[in-house]
């Protein structure tokens, strides 16, 4: 088993915690991650991790556990490090919808109710139809906007995998037909938030067109809205065939990399004294704005909203996931930031449930008991 060393070693990062409304702690802090040893003889958080190097819990990549802006706990298995950058699948797009907030931030864009296709949108596009003019950047960032497109139907004209086979993703967007609402579907009218969920990986592509063109450079623009701001430096954008940076998947960052996206909205969009997305952006992105329906969440502007513990004591989060099962949690009661990295790419729901488990059965009840 691996032992706990490591939560006596400082990670060299640049970093705001979220203690920062201290100042003589900020001071103090704000160029590292500080750690602390709360966890170091904890038996439940021994067995998980003993479990994770046996295998028990297959293909975790990586755990990083940050509680009162402290590192309580670092680990990584199946030969990974510290400076892995990880394929983050589809948690990338929270990451898009944080670029939005950026835009918003500066001026660059007003509202998320302005309409995509004032700064998106193909010429000679197939199934027109003026609804599409009408579809608003909200709409792409809680998923429910009105073309056919769901990634969890293998019969749906807007299913991902038909995206990939072809060359320009933002124009198979925009070429998709309105959907249907036979009797036995919801309207969105019906729905609780007034949308209809649908997973669309390919109106997170889209999103990423329109940063792209009213920044100038989609991948400029993160780097200096964003990563530069947060001291992250090494990443990996995946790109579409077209060139343009994948916004629905696939960026590559270290774990302490995605602890720093969790803690700003844990900090409520601050950093080293900056405001990097407004507090009001990070409040509406992490409040309910649709129903999932299969799943008992909800989710917020591609924030996913649960909660996590043991039956009689679950705690509230919002988190960012994708495929493998990696996670990237915020507890806001427990100021407590989960980074879960997994490449268990084929394992299903299974790869999900399990880093569900390391937080239902672990993680939670023993950060629970710190407080």
């Amino acid at each position: 088993m691996k032992n706990l060393s490591l939560l006596a070693v400082v990670a060299i990062f640049s970093v705001s915690l979220h203690a920062q409304d201290n100042p003589s702690t900020t001071s103090q802090i704000q160029n590292s991650w500080k750690t602390e040893n709360s966890l170091q003889n904890n038996v439940a958080i021994q067995k998980m991790d003993s479990l994770i190097t046996v295998g028990n819990y297959k293909e975790i990549s990586s755990v990083v556990i940050a509680h009162r802006g402290k590192v309580v706990f670092e680990n990584y298995y199946n030969d990974n490090q510290i400076t892995t950058k990880h394929n983050t699948r589809s948690a990338t797009k929270t990451i898009t919808g944080t670029l939005i907030g950026c835009l918003l931030q500066d001026g660059i864009i007003k509202s998320v109710s302005e309409n995509v296709s004032t700064y998106s949108k193909p010429e000679n596009i197939q199934n027109p139809d003026p609804r599409k003019d009408l579809i608003t950047i909200e709409d792409l960032l809680t998923m429910s906007s009105l073309l056919e497109c769901n990634d969890w139907d293998q019969n749906s004209r807007g299913q991902e995998e038909r995206m990939y086979l072809i060359e320009d993703w933002v124009k198979f967007y925009w070429d998709l037909p309105i959907k249907g609402f036979p009797e036995w579907i919801p309207k969105p009218k019906d729905s609780k938030y007034g949308r209809s969920f649908s997973y669309c990986t390919a109106g997170v592509v889209v999103l990423g067109d329109l940063i792209n063109n009213a920044s100038g450079s989609l991948e400029s623009y993160a780097d200096k809205a964003l990563f530069s701001k947060l001291g992250i430096t090494d990443y990996h954008w995946q790109l579409t065939p077209t060139g343009l940076p994948m916004t629905g998947g696939g960026l590559g960052l270290t774990s302490s990399d995605l602890l720093k996206i969790g803690q700003l909205y844990l900090n409520k969009g601050r950093w080293n004294q900056e405001q990097i997305i407004s507090e009001e952006f990070v409040e509406m992105s992490t409040s309910p704005k649709a129903e999932v329906g299969m799943f008992d969440y909800e989710y917020g502007y591609l924030w996913w909203l649960s909660e996590f513990g043991t039956n009689n004591e679950k705690v509230k989060a919002y988190f960012m996931t994708g495929t493998g099962g990696n996670k990237v949690a915020i507890f806001p009661d427990l100021e407590l930031v989960v980074v879960l990295t997994s490449t268990y790419f084929n394992g299903g729901m299974e790869s999900h449930n399990q880093t569900a488990d390391l937080l239902n059965d672990y993680i939670v009840p023993e950060i629970k008991k710190l407080k």
